[in-house]
């Protein structure tokens, strides 16, 4: 099906496939593309009589449901501009973002109403509870509904803003065009085939481009079903969902599939030091890992063929378990400003640390290249890249090359076959003593393979690098239980530990000096990225003031 914007996608799908499941919250009534165009349909007259025109902004600030959906589509398929924005967001900052992206009426969940500012509130034209459609709020100046709401759109009108920040005084909102999204799902049709058949269990905020792209959009146009799970994705709210929906396709980030192994699969393999010094083999991991890999698909309801990884890096450990289990894993690489994915491996096609081959349609190339690795800044022509920054020229003429390409700021190589290898962010990257570049994200991939390590963060410090880390409380107690030594006074051994584990698997300028523990964990951006810059160093080298 060939299509140039998003109202020709919803158009003909709703067509297409009338009666067919099209959403649901878990555990909750269907609904069939039919009875969700008539949501849709009721939600764009609400617009209308509120005042709203072509070109108009509409915020969108609520937990998944099918009526996330619906307020999505009925703004951008009567050429209204939709500006999904992340849950995470502290209240300050939603009102920068509303304010700044000039939006003139807000579909808001319950939960999430009484963070708006209430002077944000007070300048909208209309307020929409998500939950119902009902109205919380509205100016007195309405115009009559008109019923299906009619306007023509272009695949160069702006379809969405998507706002990757919050917290300085000019928030940079990604520009999508219809052409963008609509081009986007059509390489992901050529990655990897959905079909009316398949039933998605969403599990990351639709407010992410990459659930809304991936995980909505495209299987709204292949006629598939989605269930919507309303909660935080624990092994609680998780295992039921999946033993009633059964999913052939789910989306993910690297933080839900890694705690499911750590806790489930590799903490049995680990507890007491026969079992991790065998496990520690690998010839003995492999027949282990298959038995497990058996078990864990029957948990996600045995017809899972498409799990999609994206977001962040995943680590080592968790995806050598998923290749030799069998899991129909999947990687994919994007940003926001490119609507979402640039490359993507699919089940059967990833190798290890690699992100896959870039998708057709798009250019790569790398720039200013070091010599001695071949790595460098990753550069993209993609028919999916953004219009721009809304109402910022100078950070968008900051991303772009003077030929047109964008600037990712992410560093990577190719290998001999195409396949992209992300070594990390520019802004991350740390220059050695001598020369070398040092990628913060690699190191902190070794360290949280540790068994007793939940997450970590490198930093640098007057030329040495220090590693924050949020230790595994109850495996560091179960540990030490069997010892039956105080826990308290064995961290500096611990942490002595993680340091020569870490330095005996990285190259020479990578070896970290110290370990400084983080009690509270890491605090998480909107994004489900670490705020690096939060995190400032309490330690000094002996010696210094």
């Amino acid at each position: 099906m060939d299509y140039t914007t998003l109202k020709e996608l919803y158009t003909g799908s709703v067509r297409e496939f009338a009666q067919r499941p099209c959403s649901s919250m878990y555990g909750g009534e269907c609904l069939t593309y039919s009875e969700f165009a008539e949501r849709a349909d009721e939600v764009a007259s609400i617009f209308y009589g509120a005042g709203l025109d072509k070109g108009d902004k509409v915020a969108l600030l609520s937990n998944n449901m099918p009526n996330w959906a619906v307020c999505y589509f009925a703004a951008v398929t009567t050429g209204l501009i939709i500006v999904p924005i992340l849950p995470d967001f502290s209240a300050e900052e939603l009102g920068m973002i509303i304010a700044h992206s000039d939006a003139r009426a807000l579909c808001v969940s319950d939960k999430l109403f009484s963070k708006v500012p209430k002077n944000i509130v007070t300048n909208l034209r209309i307020v929409i509870r998500t939950m119902n459609l009902g109205i919380i709020s509205g100016r007195d100046d309405v115009r009559e509904p008109c019923g299906e709401v009619e306007r023509g759109v272009t695949p160069d009108d702006t379809a969405a803003i998507i706002y990757t920040s919050g917290t300085t005084s000019t928030p940079k909102g990604v520009m999508l065009s219809h052409g963008n999204l609509a081009s986007q799902i059509l390489m992901e049709t050529d990655l990897f085939p959905v079909y009316k058949e398949d039933v998605f269990l969403s599990i990351l905020p639709l407010s992410h481009t990459y659930e809304c792209s991936v995980g909505m959009l495209y299987p709204f146009s292949r006629g598939a079903r989605v269930v919507y799970l309303d909660k935080l994705p624990t092994a609680s709210t998780l295992m039921p969902a999946l033993k009633q929906v059964r999913p052939t396709i789910m989306l993910s980030v690297p933080l839900i599939i890694e705690k499911i192994y750590k806790s489930q699969i590799a903490a049995r393999f680990k507890k007491g030091s026969i079992r991790r010094y065998i496990y520690a083999k690998r010839w003995f991991q492999k027949p282990f890992h298959r038995l497990a890999g058996k078990k864990l698909k029957k948990i996600f309801g045995g017809r899972l063929r498409f799990f999609g990884i994206g977001g962040a890096k995943l680590d080592v450990p968790t995806e050598t378990f998923l290749r030799d289990a069998g899991f129909p894993f999947a990687i994919g690489y994007g940003l926001t400003e490119t609507a979402p994915l640039i490359a993507g491996a699919v089940p059967g096609n990833v190798k290890p640390r690699s992100t896959g081959p870039v998708l057709k349609g798009i250019e790569a190339r790398l720039e200013n290249i070091n010599p001695a690795t071949g790595e460098g800044e990753i550069v993209v022509l993609s028919p999916s890249t953004m219009q721009g920054y809304y109402k910022n020229p100078e950070a968008t003429a900051s991303v772009f090359t003077p030929d047109g390409w964008f600037r990712t700021k992410d560093l990577g190589s190719f290998d001999r076959d195409g396949h992209l290898y992300i070594k990390g962010r520019l802004d991350n990257m740390i220059v050695g003593a001598g020369g070398e570049n040092i990628y913060p994200e690699e190191i902190e991939s070794v360290i949280n393979s540790h068994f007793l390590v939940t997450d970590s963060l490198v930093k640098e410090e007057r030329g040495q690098l220090v590693a924050l880390v949020h230790f595994d409380r109850n495996e560091l107690e179960h540990r030490y239980h069997e010892f039956r030594e105080g826990l308290s006074h064995k961290m500096a051994d611990i942490k002595k530990e993680i340091i020569n584990y870490v330095n005996s698997k990285v190259s020479k300028s990578a070896r970290i000096t110290d370990v400084e523990e983080q009690p509270a964990g890491f605090e998480i951006a909107p994004k489900q990225k670490r705020r690096r810059i939060k995190y400032p160093l309490s330690r000094r080298p002996k010696g210094a003031p």
